[in-house]
Order: C-alpha cells, then sequence, then structure tokens
C-alpha cells in the first residue's frame, strides 16, 4: 500500500533552489520535524545520466544518490523551519551545501525504479548540520551514510 504524499513537487519546488534535471525527490511521505524525513523519487529511462552511464545497463551513479539524500537532508531542515514557524528571512536567505558524505553503496539502482529517501537529524554545529540517511528500493537497503550540510547566508537578501 502506497503512503500518503505529505508534501508535494510544488511544496519542495519552494524550498529547494534545485531544478531539472538535478531535482531528484519527487514528494515527502513521511515527516517528523526536526527528526525523520522519508521521501521518493521515481527514476526515470528518459534522466540525461541513463544515456551515457552504462548505456547498455544503466544506473544512477552513486554520486546523484549522495545528491537526492542531501536534497532530502535540506528538505527535513527546510520543512522543519516551516512547520515550526521559522522565520521566514531564515529560509530565503539561507542555502546548503554538501559539505562532507560517508557512504555505502550496497547495489545498482536502475531506470524504472522508486528509490525511498530517507533522512534522520544527528546533530548541529555552528553551521553544519549532520545526518544518517539511507536509500531503498523495495525495501532493500541500495546505499547508506552519513551527510554533512554546511548552511550559508545568502548574499545581498
Amino acid at each position: 500500500m502506497a503512503k500518503k504524499i505529505i508534501y508535494d513537487l510544488s511544496d519542495i519546488l519552494e524550498l529547494l533552489p534545485h531544478r531539472e534535471p538535478f531535482l531528484f525527490v519527487d514528494n515527502i511521505i513521511e515527516f517528523k520535524p526536526n527528526k525523520k524525513i522519508v521521501a521518493t523519487r521515481y527514476l526515470r529511462h528518459d534522466e540525461p545520466h541513463f544515456k551515457g552511464h552504462f548505456p547498455s545497463e544503466p544506473i544512477m551513479p552513486g554520486v546523484l544518490m549522495t545528491d537526492a539524500l542531501a536534497q532530502t537532508s535540506g528538505l527535513l531542515w527546510g520543512f522543519t523551519k516551516k512547520e515550526t514557524k521559522g522565520t521566514s528571512d531564515d529560509q530565503e536567505c539561507s542555502i546548503f551545501y554538501l559539505a562532507s558524505d560517508q557512504m555505502k553503496f550496497m547495489k545498482p539502482v536502475n531506470p524504472g525504479m522508486t528509490l525511498i529517501l530517507e533522512s534522520v537529524f544527528l546533530e548541529s554545529f555552528g553551521a553544519l548540520y549532520k545526518y544518517k540517511v539511507a536509500a531503498f528500493v523495495n525495501n532493500i537497503t541500495v546505499a547508506k551514510g552519513f551527510i554533512t550540510l554546511a548552511i550559508q547566508k545568502q548574499e545581498g537578501k
């Protein structure tokens, strides 16, 4: 049984600066403010990276799975601010960058699959936010690790 969509693509586009072809989150199906978020991403056959990343047996590059998990983690922060009435100034004037990652990839991910992206907030120190992340396909872990995001105030805003 499919989970109910809590936030859809229009909500995600309000928070993330990413756009196609570098937007890797379709919707949010679970959310606990400042604790955990679960997102989905359906991998379409026409995505540009599949054309050149092992064309005879296309797989999603690990770096793009890492980016999908980083985007999911950034959404945990953004939707937490939105739901806990964080200042709009905080949200509109801040951007996250992937500062570090420690990832392990267990299985290849192919077009036609749906990634389930999970991020759990661990801690923050200064402008750095650390998350435990994992990606699943059909309840099988395909990637897992830790991601640290760095928040930066945007100049001139």
